[in-house]
């Protein structure tokens, strides 16, 4: 593959809902410019895009793939994104290097969820971008219908650059609208009259349209002027990239039909590598702006990692800066560390094409790299830069993961961390109270697919559970209690005595003495606390943590051959089982912060829902976009399936965040069931 200047390259999402075909499209490219001799189909597993076994056995895209096609003297890098909900943080990588966005819609579906959250993603990222209305050879696809529904759910600005010939079965051509051209197949054919009379109709609009980009331009649209060639692509150039116009074009991407026209609508109207001009970045305390240009200092960002069991880290990256060259020592300023390039190339799929250099506004990738992650920076030491890194959505679904069998538990930790790489939208975490490795993600598909690669790529099988809940025990009564430890058993005995009061506190803990008279001397004391404060970690309850406690040690008795301070620890352990038990113990219950982002008509089913989940809505707060923003508390243990029961509610059209807020009263119903469950547990 040849190196293509900066301004003759392209790097495009294609974006939309599950389903709607954008790997297939980049197999109708892949054809079209002849780089493979058919077009190959997410149901028979043989796309160069879903390489995957995940990928081919779930028939659904997980990751994004990078598609470099060369068209027209022009490399565009198609960035395949997955549609569905679950692996949105590849869709938010890959918008963090593209420089526009195709949004591909199924003709036959209309504008679906995935259709809006792609718009949306466009218009937060300031892309350009193309709506193709793909499967045009579906039964029942009514184009002037589609086109109103676009219009009115994405707004006026979406204007048709092409239009169909043919229904359902019979589907096979369109009109090139501006060219004033009809195609069967790729095959230019003679157009009919009421054919040319939608088409010139549709041609005036786009004319206003470029009317409006200029003074002059609108000058001579009065005068009733005709435009030229140039004029016209200038003008709706602008238009695009100002993001006034979105063109819409059409086709079948199985059948191949109308892919010549996107790539060429591509190539025309959507911005080069090079429009944007600069990229700021920092420098230290420093802002720097860098031009995307060769001439520049080396500087690029990683946007994905791909850990494959058998050739390793693969890292895939942007140059926006300078060129990237094999051997290369290169610079990571957040860590401070070097690190040299080994070979460079260019994947199509999972192949890799062998490249001499890549330049600034290219996309290319390495082998092996150890020191950068997804979201850093390239740069050279001698010329450090930082670039704001991917914004990646918070998890919002959690499960437990552990080893089927014990002796893994060690191999289920190396290969998280090693998916982790790949995939930075899940976290891990292991919880110190319930003993649980806990992982979070986006929803049950994500951690099913997580599961299934560490059973394929490290060997290992995991079950998936949801995860204990972290209560507290507190208590809400005082008490006064001794703790007497004698234990004779031929030679040196054991004997330590303590009274202890214990009270609510607002620390977690607190221990004093009050003890006269040398009642418990001074050097078992410390004994005394150790041994309450390992109390702390297991309640007379449901083996909780304790908090919230004040005991205060105010006398007891000592012998002076048989006491120690195991003795002492021993009896602090009996009082403090004693105390709590009289002290009127409670369970606290971990209460989170929620924010619920929805359209309208879903408020009350939301507010609804909540009440069962025993939370209370704390208010709401209209968004710009006319969404709800739904304020909320909400005990934990009832929201670890909330983004399943969301989507199902709002139709995946709700998005959700939630953090821990702080530990509440459980109610006695509830907490009665916690306490008989780890009671038949530990009877058992």
């Amino acid at each position: 593959m040849k190196t293509y200047g900066t301004d003759k390259i392209r790097n495009v999402a294609l974006i939309g809902h599950s389903s709607c075909g954008k790997t297939t499209l980049t197999e109708a490219f892949l054809y079209k410019a002849g780089i493979t001799t058919r077009i190959g189909k997410v149901e028979d597993g043989n796309t160069i895009s879903d390489f995957d076994k995940e990928e081919k056995e779930r028939q659904v895209s997980i990751s994004t793939s990078v598609i470099p096609v060369e068209y027209n003297n022009t490399k565009i890098n198609f960035l395949d994104t997955p549609g569905y909900f679950d692996f949105v943080g590849e869709v938010f990588g890959a918008l963090r290097v593209a420089d526009g966005a195709v949004i591909v819609v199924d003709a036959s579906s209309g504008v679906e969820v995935g259709t809006e959250n792609a718009w949306k993603y466009a218009e937060q990222n300031d892309l350009p971008r193309i709506i193709f209305l793909n499967k045009m050879d579906k039964e029942n696809v009514k184009f002037d219908n589609l086109m109103e529904q676009l219009r009115e759910k994405l707004g006026r600005k979406v204007v048709p650059f092409a239009l169909p010939l043919g229904k359902g079965d019979n589907y096979d051509g369109y009109v090139d609208i501006l060219a004033e051209q009809c195609y069967i197949g790729s095959k230019p054919v003679e157009m009919l009259p009421d054919t040319k009379e939608k088409s010139d109709k549709l041609k005036n609009q786009l004319m206003e349209s470029v009317a409006e980009t200029d003074e002059e331009m609108l000058e001579k649209y009065f005068d009733g002027k005709e435009f030229t060639d140039e004029e016209i692509r200038t003008g709706l150039k602008k238009a695009v990239l100002e993001g006034e116009l979105v063109p819409v074009v059409l086709g079948s991407a199985i059948k191949g039909v109308g892919t010549e026209l996107l790539m060429k609508v591509v190539t025309e109207y959507l911005p080069t590598a090079q429009d944007k001009t600069e990229v700021k970045g920092t420098n230290g305390d420093k802002e720097e702006t860098r031009k995307i240009s060769v001439s520049e200092p080396l500087s690029a960002i990683v946007f994905k990692t791909i850990v494959d069991p058998f050739v390793g880290k693969i890292t895939l990256f942007k140059v926006l800066s300078g060129t990237m060259k094999k051997d290369m020592d290169i610079y990571n300023a957040e860590s401070q560390e070097s690190e040299r390039v080994g070979n460079i190339f260019v994947l199509r799929g999972k192949e890799q094409v062998e490249i001499s250099e890549i330049i600034a506004g290219d996309i290319g990738a390495t082998s092996k790299l150890q020191r950068f992650k997804t979201g850093e920076t390239i740069s050279l030491k001698t010329n450090p830069i930082v670039y704001e890194g991917i914004d990646f959505p918070k998890p919002c679904y959690f499960m437990a993961v552990s080893a089927k069998t014990k002796d893994n538990e060690e191999k289920v930790g190396m290969g998280l961390h090693k998916l982790n790489e790949e995939d930075p939208t899940f976290t891990i975490e292991r919880n110190s109270e319930t003993k649980e490795q806990v992982i979070g993600g986006q929803g049950n598909i994500q951690l099913e697919v997580i599961a299934s690669k560490l059973k394929n790529n490290f060997k290992v099988e995991v079950n998936l559970t949801p995860p204990k809940v972290a209560y507290r025990e507190t208590i809400r009564g005082k008490s006064d209690v001794q703790g007497k430890h004698k234990k004779q058993s031929g030679g040196a005995g054991q004997y330590g005595d303590v009274h202890i009061r214990f009270e609510p506190c607002e620390e977690d803990f607190v221990f004093k003495e009050e003890v006269f008279g040398g009642a418990v001397p001074k050097n078992y004391i410390p004994a005394v606390e150790k041994g309450l404060r390992e109390c702390l970690n297991k309640g007379v309850l449901a083996g909780c943590k304790v908090v919230n406690v004040k005991a205060t040690l105010y006398d007891g008795s000592y012998h002076e051959v048989d006491s120690n301070e195991m003795s002492f620890k021993i009896a602090a352990s009996l009082a403090f089982k004693k105390g709590m038990t009289e002290a009127n113990p409670i369970l606290l219950e971990p209460i989170a912060k929620v924010e619920i982002n929805i359209p309208d008509e879903y408020l009350g089913d939301i507010m609804g829902d909540m009440n069962k989940r025993r939370g209370k809505i704390l208010g709401m707060d209209q968004q710009p976009d006319g969404s709800q923003l739904v304020m909320a508390e909400a005990p934990m243990a009832e929201m670890y399936t909330y983004a399943i029961d969301l989507k199902s509610m709002t139709q995946a059209r709700g998005s959700f965040t939630m953090e821990f807020l702080r530990y509440d009263e459980m109610p006695s119903n509830m907490a009665e069931k916690v306490v008989a469950n780890y009671k038949s547990k530990n009877e058992n």
